[in-house]
């Protein structure tokens, strides 16, 4: 019995522990309705990756893994808002990975030197009102798959934890900080970026602050 009630309990503080973060885990500006009242496009960039791999590799290899593992979330975002765009009437349009990344090319801003630019300096480049973008950590190719078996036990398993990812939206005209989301990211997170995208997305959903729904609900 004192076995089954331990067991309770460490499962409730466990539960307890991951809705608390939850709760945690995104944040909006407090003049985010101010500066975007005008915003009409946003354009998605290649996140910043870390590779953290078990596997020894090259310098060279390591920054070739990271770039795709960047272009991959960037790809995944697109496919993301491009399906759900009818469905959640969104009030800003989002520019073309394509196009963005050919201008940016044009511009002789790469992945390794991105990074240096400036949001206000990247959304003049590329003629947007704000920039989608964020960084990934991971110790694991995501973009190649990866396991999705869990059981409860990989909750106190580091093997079971593949990183990290935070998305962030940028006013492009002041360069301000509008809108963050983070999210660990581990067995339960899917199977690959898409799925990863998919499903944090979904998760912060009512919490997305260019829905059109959610923005008729604040005026109530």
């Amino acid at each position: 019995m004192k076995a089954t009630q331990f067991f309770l309990v460490l499962l409730s503080f466990v539960l307890t522990g991951t809705a608390s973060y939850g709760q945690k885990n995104i944040y909006e500006s407090r003049r985010f309705d101010e500066l975007t009242a005008d915003h009409q496009v946003l354009a998605i960039v290649p996140f910043l990756t870390q590779l953290n791999l078990k596997e020894k590799i090259s310098t060279e290899d390591n920054r070739q893994l990271a770039e795709r593992e960047g272009y991959a979330v960037q790809d995944a975002l697109e496919g993301y808002f491009s399906r759900r765009k009818k469905k959640k009437r969104f009030n800003v349009a989002f520019q073309n990975t394509k196009n963005t990344n050919a201008i940016l090319a044009q511009n002789n801003i790469t992945y390794a030197n991105i990074d240096v630019f400036t949001t206000k300096q990247l959304a003049a480049i590329l003629g947007v009102d704000g920039i989608i973008s964020g960084s990934i950590d991971l110790n694991i190719l995501l973009s190649k798959g990866v396991s999705t078996e869990f059981s409860f036990f990989d909750y106190f398993n580091e093997d079971s934890d593949y990183g990290r990812i935070g998305i962030k939206i940028s006013d492009g005209p002041t360069g301000k900080l509008l809108w963050r989301y983070e999210k660990e990211i581990n067995k339960k997170t899917g199977k690959n970026t898409s799925e990863l995208i998919d499903r944090m997305m979904k998760l912060a959903a009512k919490k997305f602050p260019y829905d059109k729904e959610r923005k008729r609900k604040k005026k109530k």
